[in-house]
C-alpha cells in the first residue's frame, strides 16, 4: 500500500484566519471536500467556496455557547480510522462516518488572552478542547491523517500541496505530527503553569528554539531558546555567539542594579565587571570604567544604562569589542560604532526577566527564584564604632552591586563610584582579596580611602587584615559568621568602618 496520499477531505476549524485564504483556494481547486465551525464556515462561504457544515455530519448544532461543536464520533471517527483495517472500514460505512484527510487547526490564543491581563472567566474560555483533541487524534493517526495545528504551520502545509498536487508523504505527514505534538504539549504547559501552584513541580516549553555557530566551544553544538527580540533591538553586527550571550546575560543583570543611577557604564569578560563607574555624563563614565583595567576590556561586553551619545561613541570605537548595548543611541553614535562591522549593537528594550533561574545539574535541573535583593542604604547597620563617611556608603553600595554580579568568591574594592579591582571566582576569600590588590596596584591604582565588599561573611580576621594594609576604610559584608567578632575587634583596633548587609550574595 502506498504511503503517499492524495487529501480528498479536510476539516478546518480555526481561530486566526491569518494565513489561510491560500490554503483553502488551494485545496478547492484539488477538489477536495471542506468541512468547518462557525466562524471558519464563515469565512470559507465568504471566499466563495463551497464548505459543509459539522453540523450536517453529526446532526448536532453548536451548543453550550460554542464550547462543543467538534467533539462528536462521527468527525472523530472520519480522523482517527485505520484506512487499512478491515473493521475500521466496515464501520465507516456502518456508522455513515466521513473520511477526513486534513485537520487545520489554530488553538484559542491562551497564552496571549494571560499576558494581557484578563479575567478569570475569559482565560478560561480560552482553554481550547476541541482543538486540541482534533490535534491529538490527526497527529496520533499521521500514517492516513494530516494535522496542520496553528499557523505557523500553514505555508509549510501550503507548500507541501502545492509540489504534491494535493498528495503527501508518510514523512511529510509524520513531520506535522511531530509539530503538532509540540503545539499540544507547549499549549497544555502554559495551561498547567496559569494554575500550578506546586513549586516542586517544574514544566517549562520554549518554541522556536535559534541554533548558534556552536556552544562554548567549537566542538560543542549550541542553542538559545527564548525571545531574543523581545528584548533587544539588534542594530548591526554579526550573530551572536554562546559566550557572547552569556555575557550580554551577565551585563543586563549588571546594568539593571544601576538603572536609576546618574550615567553608568560597565564594561565585562567572561560575566564579569572589568570596569564600571557613575558619572556625571556617560563620556565620563566610560572612559573611566575602561581605565579600570583597559586590559581585559579587548573582546569585551560594553553596556550603558543611558543613551550613548557621538562622543562616547567616538572614544568606544578605538577599543575592539563584541558587543555594546544600551537603552539608545544619538543617530551619529550608531554610525560610529557601525563602522566595525562585526561590532554587535543592541538597543534593550523594557522586559520583566523571568522570576526563576534554571541550570542543568547531575542528571536534573536546579530551580531557584532570582536575587532581588539589591544592598540599600535601609540594609545597613553599623558594627563598628567607626560610622562609614556618606561618601563611603554610597561607595559601599556601589561596591556591594558589583559584587552580587560577580563570580564567588569575590572581593571588589571601588572608590568615588568607580570598580577600582576585584578578585573574581577564587577558591578562598583571601585569594580573591590578595588578587583584587595586586590588580589595583598593576593599573596604579591608590586603595588609601577604598572600600571593600565581599559576597560572603569572613571566617577570620585575615581578610580585613589585608585590606587595612592596603588602605581600604571602610567594609560591607553580610556578617553571620561564629567568629565575626574577630574582624569587628579588628576594624574598631584599626579605625576601619564595617557596616553588615544580612544578605549574602554567592554566585557560583
Amino acid at each position: 500500500m502506498t504511503t503517499t496520499k492524495t487529501i480528498q477531505s479536510a476539516l478546518i476549524s480555526v481561530f486566526s484566519k491569518e494565513g489561510l485564504e491560500p490554503i483553502v483556494k488551494a485545496l478547492h481547486e484539488q477538489n477536495v471536500t471542506l468541512y468547518s465551525t462557525g466562524g471558519t464556515e464563515e469565512f470559507i462561504k465568504n471566499l466563495g467556496i463551497p464548505v459543509v457544515p459539522v453540523e450536517d455530519v453529526t446532526s448536532y448544532p453548536s451548543i453550550l455557547g460554542g464550547r462543543v461543536k467538534t467533539l462528536h464520533p462521527k468527525v472523530f471517527g472520519g480522523i482517527l480510522n485505520r484506512q487499512d483495517n478491515p473493521s475500521d472500514v466496515q464501520q465507516m460505512e456502518e456508522y455513515n462516518i466521513p473520511q477526513i484527510d486534513v485537520v487545520i487547526v489554530d488553538l484559542y490564543p491562551f497564552e496571549k488572552t494571560v499576558a494581557s491581563g484578563a479575567s478569570e472567566s475569559d482565560i478560561i474560555e480560552k482553554i481550547d478542547i476541541g482543538g486540541i483533541s482534533l490535534i491529538r487524534a490527526a497527529a496520533k493517526n499521521f500514517k492516513d491523517t494530516v494535522i496542520v495545528p496553528s499557523v505557523g504551520e500553514y505555508a509549510l502545509f501550503l507548500d507541501m500541496i502545492t509540489s504534491g498536487n494535493g498528495a503527501t508523504t508518510l514523512e511529510q505527514r509524520k513531520l506535522l505530527a511531530t509539530k503538532a505534538f509540540h503545539v499540544s504539549s507547549h499549549y497544555d504547559s502554559a495551561i498547567f503553569n496559569y494554575f500550578n501552584t506546586d513549586e516542586t513541580i517544574l514544566k517549562t516549553s520554549i518554541a522556536d528554539g535559534q541554533i548558534l555557530r556552536y556552544g562554548e566551544n567549537p566542538h560543542q553544538k549550541g542553542f538559545f531558546f527564548g525571545d531574543f527580540d523581545a528584548m533587544f533591538t539588534k542594530l548591526h553586527g554579526k550573530e551572536l555567539s554562546y559566550n557572547n550571550l552569556l555575557d550580554v546575560d551577565a551585563a543586563v543583570n549588571l546594568i539593571a542594579e544601576f538603572k536609576n543611577n546618574a550615567p553608568t557604564f560597565a564594561i565585562l569578560k567572561h560575566n564579569n565587571a572589568c570596569g564600571l563607574a557613575t558619572r556625571p555624563t556617560m563620556h565620563e563614565a566610560y572612559t573611566t570604567a575602561l581605565a579600570c583595567d583597559p586590559t581585559s576590556a579587548f573582546g569585551g561586553v560594553l553596556i550603558a544604562n543611558g543613551k550613548i551619545d557621538t562622543a562616547t561613541a567616538s572614544e568606544i570605537n578605538s577599543l575592539f569589542c563584541e558587543v555594546v548595548i544600551a537603552p539608545s543611541y544619538d543617530a551619529e553614535a550608531i554610525a560610529i560604532l557601525s563602522e566595525k562591522k562585526n561590532r554587535i549593537i543592541l538597543t534593550i528594550n523594557e522586559v520583566e526577566l523571568p522570576q526563576k533561574q534554571l541550570r542543568t545539574c547531575l542528571n536534573g535541573l536546579l530551580v531557584q527564584d532570582r536575587n532581588n535583593i539589591t544592598d540599600s542604604k535601609e540594609h545597613l547597620k553599623t558594627v563598628t564604632a567607626t560610622t562609614p563617611s556618606n561618601q563611603e556608603i554610597e561607595d559601599l553600595l556601589f561596591a556591594s552591586k558589583i559584587c552580587k554580579n560577580t563570580k564567588s568568591n569575590t572581593i571588589v574594592f571601588a572608590k568615588n563610584n568607580t570598580l577600582i579591582s576585584s578578585g573574581t571566582g577564587q577558591t578562598s576569600r583571601v585569594d580573591a582579596l590578595k588578587q583584587a590588590v595586586e590588580k589595583a596596584d598593576a593599573f596604579g591604582f591608590d586603595l588609601k580611602g577604598a572600600v571593600m565588599a565581599s559576597d560572603a561573611f569572613f571566617p577570620f580576621p585575615d581578610c580585613v587584615a589585608l585590606a587595612d594594609d592596603a588602605g581600604i576604610t571602610a567594609v560591607i559584608q553580610p556578617g553571620g559568621s561564629i567568629k565575626d567578632e574577630l574582624s569587628i575587634d579588628y576594624c574598631n583596633e584599626n579605625k576601619i568602618a564595617m557596616v553588615f548587609t544580612g544578605t549574602r550574595h554567592f554566585k557560583h
